[in-house]
C-alpha cells in the first residue's frame, strides 16, 4: 500500500538504457515486464501475502490485455507501477496494472491472474485469506458490489393493501338473444317456394 494511493499496490521500478530499443523509446516488450514485475511484487513480496503465505506455489498469467497510452523514454526517475483489483472469481482475479510517471500512464494492462495447484500444475480455488487480501485493492465502489452487506437484502415478499376488499357482483348468465326474423328489402324479390299439387285420384 502506499500513503499517496491507497488502496493501490504500488512498484517503484526504474527504467534501463537496456531496455531501449532503436526508436530511442523503452521498447513495448519490455513494458510487459514492468507490469509482471509489479504482479510479482503484489502476489510474492506483498507484507501481508508474506505474513500469511498466500499463493504458496504461485501463480498462473492466463491473459495480458494492453493499452501502449504513450512513448516511453528512459529517464532517471523511476516508474510508479500501480496495481488494482477489478474482479475476484473462483480461483482468479483481474488485476487492472498502470504504468505511470508523473504526470502521464504510458501504460495500462488488464491482466488474468489465476491460482496455481502445487501437484496438478493447474489452477486452484482461492483461499478466504486470499480473497481478503484481494478485496483490500479494490474501489470501494466495486468492493460494495461484490461483497454486498447482509443488511442490503431486499425483500421480496408481495406487499400487502390495506385498501378495504369490495365484494365482487354476482355473476350474470349470459344467454344467446332469440332468432329473429329480417324482413326483405323494399322490392327485393322473395325466395320461390316450390308447390306441391296433389291430384285426386279416380276410384
Amino acid at each position: 500500500m502506499s500513503a499517496l494511493h491507497p488502496g493501490v499496490h504500488v512498484l517503484s521500478c526504474p527504467t534501463r538504457w537496456s531496455d531501449v530499443d532503436e526508436n530511442g523509446h523503452i521498447n513495448n516488450a519490455r513494458l510487459v515486464g514492468y507490469v509482471q514485475e509489479g504482479i510479482y511484487d503484489m502476489f510474492c513480496h506483498h507484507e501481508t501475502a508474506v505474513r500469511d503465505a498466500l499463493f504458496p506455489s504461485g501463480f498462473i498469467i492466463a491473459r495480458h490485455e494492453i493499452d501502449f497510452l504513450e512513448q516511453l523514454y528512459h529517464r532517471p526517475e523511476p516508474l510508479s507501477v500501480q496495481l488494482t483489483v477489478e474482479r475476484i472469481g473462483r480461483s482468479s482475479t483481474h488485476v487492472v496494472v498502470n504504468v505511470c510517471r508523473d504526470p502521464l500512464t504510458f501504460m495500462r494492462a488488464r491482466t488474468v491472474v489465476v491460482a496455481r495447484d502445487r501437484e496438478s500444475g493447474r489452477s486452484r480455488k482461492l483461499s478466504s485469506n486470499e480473497r481478503r487480501f484481494l478485496e483490500a485493492f479494490m474501489p470501494d465502489a466495486v468492493q460494495a458490489v461484490a461483497v454486498p452487506p447482509a443488511a442490503s437484502a431486499v425483500s421480496t415478499a408481495p406487499a400487502v393493501s390495506t385498501l378495504p376488499a369490495v365484494p365482487a357482483a354476482p355473476a350474470v348468465p349470459v344467454t344467446a338473444p332469440p332468432p329473429q326474423r329480417v324482413a326483405a328489402r323494399s322490392g327485393a324479390a322473395l325466395p320461390h317456394r316450390t308447390r306441391r299439387r296433389c291430384r285426386a285420384s279416380v276410384a
